[in-house]
């Protein structure tokens, strides 16, 4: 288990984890990389080559404009909207990017060391656009569909660096070549853990053997690269991300962006909600999960800041089920703030385990396996997490994120427009109110079941793989055609 719980939940911008975080990320990594080395200066031309599903739904997933931000050198977990729209704004007036401008003063020490960021020529700014990018949205290379090619260029033409990355799910990036480098870290990292598990049935025997929680399984694996203080501020930041997300929706009217002229939601059924509901009687539980699931989408739909969970898709179930949980459980009104953390960090440790295993196992991508990937797995994360802090045994925690899955396999991912809103948005609260059903479910049973939780994630693998590439976020196949974008 190498994978953290802060690898599954980052804090990122819309609308998609791998089409937006994932490039961003990939172009920020290769404009660091040229100025570690000393070469950034000499760049005076680029050359960006996006292949499959970042070609094909580019546009609608601000894949074009988030490489021209990730060039610039900002970051996905720390750069604003407002930044966001004030960085593109000037980009599109001038025709001008500039080149690592926002990289940090201190270099990661990752990198190979070089001479101090003072120390190096300034940083050029050369003519580049988004209609300069080469896009091949029917190539898709054999690593990944989501893959980009980087190439800087000299006053000559010639060609100063050139990489090639894969946005492979989540906000991951793997750059060809490096692979065997990140397999020895996995394995060095796996190696640290106390409770290393790649399957569900290593984390139960795990559980089985120690008498821990699945929770307390992902918290002993977290405390050796941080503290237990670090760890459970970490994941109440992570909540907080994910309410302020909710809330910044509740407060914006008028369309989503993109053209389709999807209307704004969330305010109106907050004020209806709150009018019928103000004591939160139990009986309306399930509009107050679809109105979280729905605010946070609408967000994310809007290039607002999110908790990728897994996915940025998918951002909208773990934060609708968390709110169940901390509103709907027994006693959970007369819970002070200790409690109510401690039932987050709970919820969101049972998550990431489950999380750990389909991004092992096999994917968490909408262009690799359809939104299976993407929802389902968000969807038996949430159903995990709550069984957790339910008071669910290892077995019922399980069995909860199996049900979960096992009822959203072959899920396609067919954007319509490329954007992240129809039918993505309400596909969150749909498997918001799955991943409640099937903890309740999993808690009024033994634990014992005939699917297994590995079993169905393989089916999952194995369904995405046999899932036709035109239902594989590409805006080729389902809704994405068959409805009229207007």
């Amino acid at each position: 288990m190498a994978i953290s719980v802060f690898d599954l939940f980052t804090v990122g911008i819309g609308p998609s984890s791998s089409h937006t975080v994932g490039p961003m990320r990939a172009a920020h990594s290769f404009v660091a990389a040229l100025e570690h080395r000393g070469e950034l200066a000499k760049v005076a031309g680029l050359r960006v080559d996006l292949y499959g599903s970042l070609a094909a739904t580019g546009r609608g997933h601000g894949t074009f404009t988030a490489v021209l931000l990730g060039l610039e050198g900002y970051e996905p977990h720390t750069v604003l909207p407002s930044e966001v729209d004030s960085a593109l704004d000037r980009i599109t007036s001038t025709g001008v990017l500039q080149l690592g401008a926002k990289l940090p003063a201190a270099l990661s020490s990752t990198l190979p060391s070089v001479p101090t960021v003072s120390a190096l020529p300034p940083r050029p700014s050369i003519h580049y656009s988004v209609e300069q990018m080469i896009l091949h949205p029917l190539t898709v290379l054999p690593r990944h569909t989501n893959g980009m090619r980087f190439a800087a260029l000299a006053a000559d033409g010639s060609t100063i660096d050139e990489e090639l990355y894969f946005s492979v799910g989540g906000g991951f990036i793997i750059r060809e070549g490096a692979e065997e480098a990140v397999l020895d870290r996995l394995e060095s990292s796996i190696a640290e853990k106390p409770y290393p598990f790649r399957t569900g049935a290593e984390l139960l025997a795990h559980s089985t053997n120690t008498g821990k929680s699945i929770a307390d399984i992902m918290l002993a694996n977290e405390l050796v690269t941080r503290s237990e203080d670090e760890v459970r501020a970490g994941l109440g930041h992570i909540w907080s991300v994910m309410e302020s997300c909710k809330n910044a929706a509740l407060e914006r009217t008028g369309v989503l962006p993109g053209g389709l002229n999807v209307r704004r939601r969330a305010p109106e059924w907050h004020r209806r909600l709150s009018e019928r509901d103000p004591a939160r009687d139990p009986v309306y539980w399930q509009e107050w999960v679809n109105l979280v699931a729905l605010a946070v989408n609408e967000e994310n739909a809007s290039g607002g800041r999110v908790v990728t969970a897994p996915t940025n898709g998918a951002a909208g179930v773990i934060p609708a089920v968390l709110f169940y949980a901390l509103h709907y459980l027994p006693g959970a009104g007369d819970w002070n703030e200790n409690e109510k953390q401690r039932v987050i960090a709970d919820f969101l440790l049972a998550a990431a385990a489950i999380g750990v295993l389909y991004k092992e196992q096999a994917s968490i991508s909408g262009a690799e396996v359809g939104c299976q990937g993407e929802v389902g797995s968000a969807s038996s994360m949430a159903a995990a997490g709550l069984a957790q802090v339910l008071g669910g045994t290892p077995e019922q925690v399980e069995n909860a994120a199996e049900i979960a899955m096992e009822h959203n396999l072959g899920l396609t991912c067919d954007p319509i427009g490329g954007l992240v809103q129809i039918p993505c948005i309400e596909r969150n609260a749909i498997a918001s109110s799955k991943a409640i059903n099937a903890a309740k479910m999993a808690l009024m049973g033994d634990g014992s079941h005939h699917v297994s939780l590995d079993e169905v994630i393989i089916t999952m693998r194995e369904t995405g793989r046999d899932m036709n590439e035109k239902y594989k976020e590409t805006a080729l196949g389902g809704l994405a055609v068959n409805v009229i974008e207007c």
